[in-house]
């Protein structure tokens, strides 16, 4: 979906805002500032008694019925409270009336420095609700898509190139993980992923079973021996800098490693339909990085970019993997099975083991993987896990100021005792279900070159009924944001 944003420097005047049938106001909280039709505003938001960072919503007697939605913003207002304020502004124009094909934004009363984010955050907002996720409802309605938005006394210098792009990345990973599980099983999954790749100059090589079996990934395979279509493996696409805009030194590539699980019924220790309903989105954490990916290629970033995507799918069946087998990773280290259904870490082992090998600059992991960290901080945070302690502040920092917050959990070594195996080098997991979230992680571990950065995002935020900050579906592609402003702002890289 291509959007155009015409950015004008002029505040709006009343004749303005007549041609526009959709308008999204913005002011501070306290005194009105002048804007148009500025006393009806005031009047009718007194009269339903409008507090301030709660949306207003009117139509102006203006003979076009302009809708307008109106907030009044402390502007020390936190990015994800922003955001969600924003998401809150643009649901209105979704309503009763038909969806927009143009709208308009005014701010009033406001620095250019604090309007600024504000405008930002109204933009990746709009963009988020004007991408239509796939549906397969007959006879559904195909509302008019978003072509224009207008920004009136937009700030000098505003640049929202980043934010298009972390919609359309955040836009491919929420549309991929909703699609049901007979439309993207493996074998599918990868046809689309070669579309994207000729489209988007990526180079794309597919390790299949036979490939992976040379490789020794015992790991991986142990998960797709179940799959009578025997589809599995792991892609490998690279972005690498256009020509004109690569710099002298050789910098390192940024590798980005998914969890796609296209359907998991937790094997021989099969899931209850309760828990098992949805498992296709348990492909979440690929289809991030594959947005993440995405949005870098689209900021033509100077650095090169690994995306590597662990394609499978966890099926119960005389040839599926069980309890107490052994099996051997592509790291040479000997695994105990414990539990079938913890087959996140099994096929990421072998796809971090081989990420290592092109030895990259740092390492970022995405999986829907563990229960247990939706059950430590509900499905408004992600967990965050690393190797490198010195990085945690930079972790949160950066979900607080992309408004896509993660919480940091211990990864002392101590941990490891609990996976300790009598018959191989180390357990799969446990059965006492003690902080599953921060073993799994020191599972992981086991797999990434020390001498890599590694992060690790258990993305119990993949899924927030009712949506979350920006994003108005309960799939909330979680950490293409994220990602974009902990490399970009942060520079983790660097450190």
């Amino acid at each position: 979906m291509k959007v155009t944003i015409k950015q004008r420097k002029n505040p709006a005047a009343t004749k303005d805002i007549d041609k526009q049938e959709h308008l999204i106001a913005l002011i501070p909280a306290g005194d009105w500032p002048e804007l148009p039709y500025k006393e009806v505003l005031a009047r009718r938001a007194e009269k339903q008694g409008l507090g301030d960072g709660t949306p207003f919503v009117t139509e102006l007697p203006n003979g076009h019925d302009t809708r307008v939605s109106l907030a009044r913003i402390d502007p020390g207002m936190a990015p994800f409270e922003q955001l969600t304020l924003a998401r809150k502004l643009v649901a209105a124009h979704w309503e009763g009336k038909a969806a927009p094909a143009r709208i308009a934004i005014i701010t009033a009363g406001f620095s250019s420095e604090t309007a600024a984010p504000l405008i930002e955050a109204v933009v990746a907002a709009l963009l988020a609700r004007a991408h239509s996720l796939p549906s397969y409802k007959s006879g559904a309605k195909t509302s008019r898509p978003l072509k224009t938005i207008e920004i009136f006394t937009a700030p000098a210098g505003l640049d929202l190139r980043r934010t298009l792009a972390e919609a359309e990345g955040n836009h491919l990973a929420r549309s991929l993980t909703v699609l049901p599980p007979n439309a993207l099983t493996p074998a599918l999954y990868r046809q689309r992923v070669t579309e994207l790749a000729k489209a988007h100059g990526w180079r794309m090589k597919f390790f299949d079973a036979n490939t992976l079996r040379t490789l020794k990934a015992g790991a991986f395979l142990a998960v797709t021996q179940g799959s009578a279509a025997q589809d599995g493996g792991i892609v490998h696409l690279r972005y690498e800098p256009p020509t004109k805009i690569k710099t002298k030194s050789n910098k390192p590539a940024l590798a980005l490693v998914g969890k796609g699980i296209c359907f998991d019924t937790g094997g021989h220790n099969l899931k209850a339909a309760k828990h098992m309903m949805g498992m296709h989105e348990d492909m979440a954490g690929s289809a991030v990085a594959l947005g993440t990916l995405l949005a870098l290629s689209e900021l033509k970033v100077n650095f090169p970019v690994d995306c590597w995507l662990a394609l499978a799918q966890n099926m119960i069946s005389p040839t599926a993997y069980k309890q107490n087998d052994v099996v051997t990773a592509l790291n040479g280290t000997t695994i105990e099975i414990v539990h079938t259904d913890a087959e996140g870490r099994m096929v990421l082992a072998d796809t971090l083991a081989l990420a290592c090998k092109a030895k990259p600059g740092f390492i970022i992991d995405y999986a829907t993987l563990t229960g247990a960290c939706v059950y430590a901080l509900g499905t408004r945070y992600s967990g965050a896990f690393t190797n490198r302690g010195e990085l945690i502040h930079s972790l949160i920092n950066a979900g607080v100021d992309s408004g896509e917050r993660v919480w940091p959990f211990p990864m002392d070594g101590d941990y490891d005792k609990t996976l300790d195996s009598d018959i191989a080098d180390i357990k799969q997991c446990t059965l006492e279900g003690e902080a599953d979230h921060i073993l799994a992680a020191r599972f992981l571990n086991r797999f990434v070159d020390e001498k890599i950065p590694w992060l690790h995002l258990d993305l119990a935020a993949a899924s927030h009924k009712g949506g979350l900050a920006h994003v108005p579906s309960a799939t909330t592609g979680f950490g293409v944001r994220y990602t974009l402003n902990l490399v970009l702002d942060k520079q983790v890289m660097k450190t």
